[in-house]
């Protein structure tokens, strides 16, 4: 069957090519009976619009920018690794993609940044930073400019962005949950639950997912207070020292955010690590060696290559007025340990 062209609709519709093209790019200056015949002609044709043709044809280009947090964290090197890869293919075709690092324990920080983007020249923003009432103003802002804002790693359920794009946290909770019960199934002992923050989503999620597993099914498990680092290499050590003398029956520690590095040198220094079962959170040059090492049994994680493409597919088709292909975004939660680390 030939596609519909161009040519067709205005002989359907009874008006110009000029007419079309204003119409289907969303121009005003036509006459609203004349935009009606040619979206008319549109819809009884089935035409679908080439963007990436209409897009090289105006010589469009995008540019994306992703917040990240700065500081000593892995889990951003890799993504902003994936940044770097991803702009040398096809999804970034006619794109410019840029990081923003920004300091995500200080909203006003992290705000201040945001205001320096040059939103008369921006399209897509992909941001992972903790949710705040600073932050969800600034986000408004953004968006009020027509610019498209994606929720990455971690949802910003109040800002109300376009879309979010990483694991379902609560899921990833429930999965941790899942397999410190099968772990301890036979120990009765305390589980250590740590973070960076409980401001962050991801933490919140992932630790009522935790608490729904083991509430139900593994009762002789106690799980502790959430003690939080605040991206502190000192209050980790200082805070782990006591947790693991206070608490001589521990079994588990799970680490639900980043700082995985100096969490498992405090753990070194103050615990018995083939004692414990410890869970971290993605798959990382540190968490790869702890598992290869036997210091973390398992690691929850995340596609960082699919997180990243993903993330730049649905601003792409957000600015291009395209449906969102949810099956092919959904990334997935994968367990990785020791035996089938890849």
């Amino acid at each position: 069957m030939v596609k519909p062209t161009v040519h067709d609709i205005a002989r359907e519709a009874g008006v110009s090519l000029s007419t079309v093209d204003r119409v289907l790019n969303g121009r005003k200056d036509v006459r609203p009976k004349n935009a009606e015949r040619v979206k008319a002609a549109v819809k009884k044709l089935g035409y679908v619009r080439d963007t990436n043709a209409a897009n090289l044809a105006m010589q469009r280009r995008y540019r994306f920018v992703f917040v990240l947090p700065d500081g000593p964290n892995h889990f951003v090197e890799t993504i902003v690794a994936a940044v770097a890869e991803a702009s040398g293919t096809q999804i970034v075709d006619r794109a410019n993609v840029d990081v923003m690092l920004v300091n995500a324990a200080d909203p006003h920080a992290v705000v201040d940044s945001l205001k320096t983007l040059n939103l008369s020249e921006l399209d897509g923003v992909a941001i992972m930073v903790p949710e705040t009432p600073q932050v969800r103003d600034a986000i408004a802002h953004i968006k009020s400019a027509g610019i498209y804002v994606v929720a990455l790693v971690s949802d910003l359920p109040n800002s109300k962005c376009h879309h979010f794009v990483g694991i379902d946290n609560f899921s990833a909770g429930k999965t941790v949950g899942a397999l410190l019960g099968k772990f301890l199934r036979n120990e009765t002992g305390s589980i250590l639950v740590v973070t960076n923050s409980m401001v962050a989503r991801d933490s919140i999620e992932r630790r009522y997912g935790l608490d729904e597993v083991l509430s139900q099914g593994s009762r002789h498990l106690k799980t502790l207070p959430t003690i939080e680092f605040y991206d502190d290499p000192d209050r980790i050590h200082e805070t782990l020292k006591h947790a693991v003398s206070a608490h001589p029956d521990l079994k588990a520690v799970y680490s639900m955010g980043s700082g995985n590095a100096v969490m498992l040198d405090a753990l070194r220094e103050y615990a018995d690590l083939n004692e414990l079962v410890v869970i971290a959170h993605d798959l990382t040059s540190v968490t790869r060696q702890a598992l290869l090492e036997a210091e973390l049994d398992a690691v929850i994680v995340q596609n960082v290559g699919h997180l990243v493409r993903s993330a730049l597919r649905v601003l792409r088709a957000k600015c291009d007025g395209a449906d969102i292909f949810e099956a092919q975004e959904q990334i997935r939660i994968e367990i990785i340990m020791r035996e089938n680390l890849y």
